[in-house]
């Protein structure tokens, strides 16, 4: 007979955070003096403690926040290679472009698959600790079909949300014909990638993919099967938006640079069953020195807006979805409980996702128990670390309660 308790009741949470406004107070369903019951793996029960049921054993929050585990829709951690003395010279006025990319291209053709995966899992674990528990993955730094395809299956090997993002910027054996390289994605590299795949990605920006070209992309993209996603809208104004909505992406990522149009687009579009989410990635501009991104028109109007890290070894190497809701907090106009929202919930909306980001029956036990009486402290006390413990599908992965 097994010794594994069946069912766990996290007790004494001062502050829990569902998710669920039918549970609790606010968009975020915040269950002051609270539980929640765990079994099999999703949340059996949650709500306040004193109406809890009882459970196999008992794991005691002692007055600390239980949030949701942060759904990151968008990093690039399959890459070798460092870019440290790039992010020096922005930091000493030079201009950030998209050139950069080329630098770990190179790198990560000439890494073994050995070696790529090494680097993935270490910052998944470093992401988990930080109490990520979900973790979307592009390619994009192999720009050919061999290099797409093994970053691909070595992505796939840390996470099943994965995407194909040949179309990050042209490959440099193309740079004399860009059109010779959309050829390329669209046809072998698509049909070599698209197995190991749930999504298709582009770069819809100057210097990356034009709109024509970004069009075609995401077009083969759907039709061999995949879902479109698309970066836009990150170096200046653009179409990438316009895009992303018109052929309805789950998510266009950056929206740094919006026009009012941009942003009525958004608003228009989280109205639809299958929204395209705004997912903000202010991790780029703190380490880029770009302009924020105005969330609070964007939530103002109506829009769905999502966090996510980005990480990548070029413009933001951070694997901390706490220190991205810090920053929105601090920089883009977004209240604490709007930035934990999108940093959970909005993650799991950006992915098409109902089994994590919140912490109602049903939902996959994916948590983070916070050393902090409630979620505000994420934001409250930036670049402290919070997290005790994070638990994934039940299990305790990272920290001990």
């Amino acid at each position: 007979m097994s010794d594994v308790p069946r069912s766990i009741v996290i007790d004494d949470i001062a502050t829990l955070v569902t998710n669920d406004p039918s549970r609790g107070r606010g968009a975020v369903g915040e269950v002051r003096d609270a539980a929640l019951v765990v079994e099999d793996g999703r949340v059996a029960w949650s709500g306040p403690r004193a109406q809890a049921p009882a459970a196999d054993a008992r794991i005691d929050a002692a007055g600390r926040c239980v949030i949701p585990g942060f759904v990151d829709s968008h990093s690039h951690i399959v890459f070798a290679g460092d870019r440290s003395r790039e992010f020096a010279a922005r930091m000493s006025g030079q201009p950030y472009s998209a050139g950069g990319i080329r630098t770990t291209v190179a790198a990560t053709r000439e890494a073994s698959d050995a070696d790529l995966l090494a680097g993935a899992r270490r910052l998944l674990r470093e992401a988990r600790a930080q109490g990520t528990t979900t973790l979307e993955v592009k390619s994009g730094y192999g720009l050919t079909v061999a290099d797409e395809e093994r970053c691909l299956a070595v992505a796939a090997r840390v996470t099943d949300e994965v995407t194909f993002l040949g179309a990050h910027v042209v490959a440099p054996e193309y740079a004399d014909d860009p059109q010779g390289y959309v050829d390329l994605v669209t046809g072998p590299m698509l049909e070599a990638c698209a197995p190991h795949a749930r999504w298709i990605d582009v770069f819809c920006e100057r210097g990356a993919f034009d709109e024509d070209a970004s069009r075609r992309v995401l077009t083969a993209g759907t039709e061999r099967g995949l879902l479109p996603r698309v970066h836009g809208n990150q170096l200046g104004p653009g179409p990438g938006v316009r895009l992303a909505v018109e052929l309805g992406a789950a998510s266009v990522d950056h929206c740094t640079h919006l026009e009012p149009a941009d942003v009525d687009a958004l608003a228009q579009a989280a109205a639809r069953p299958e929204p395209t989410v705004a997912t903000l990635l202010p991790g780029v501009d703190f380490s880029t020195r770009q302009p924020y991104p105005d969330a609070r028109a964007l939530i103002d109007a109506g829009a769905l807006v999502a966090l996510a890290s980005d990480c990548n070894p070029g413009s933001c190497f951070t694997s901390s979805l706490a220190f991205c809701v810090a920053v929105a907090v601090r920089d883009t106009g977004m209240t604490p409980d709007e930035a934990v929202w999108a940093a959970t919930a909005g993650g799991a909306r950006a992915l098409r996702r109902t089994d994590v980001g919140h912490l109602a029956p049903g939902a996959r036990a994916d948590l983070v128990l916070l050393d902090a009486p409630n979620h505000l402290y994420l934001a409250y006390r930036p670049g402290v670390p919070q997290v005790a413990a994070v638990w994934k599908d039940g299990e305790l992965v990272s920290g001990r309660p």
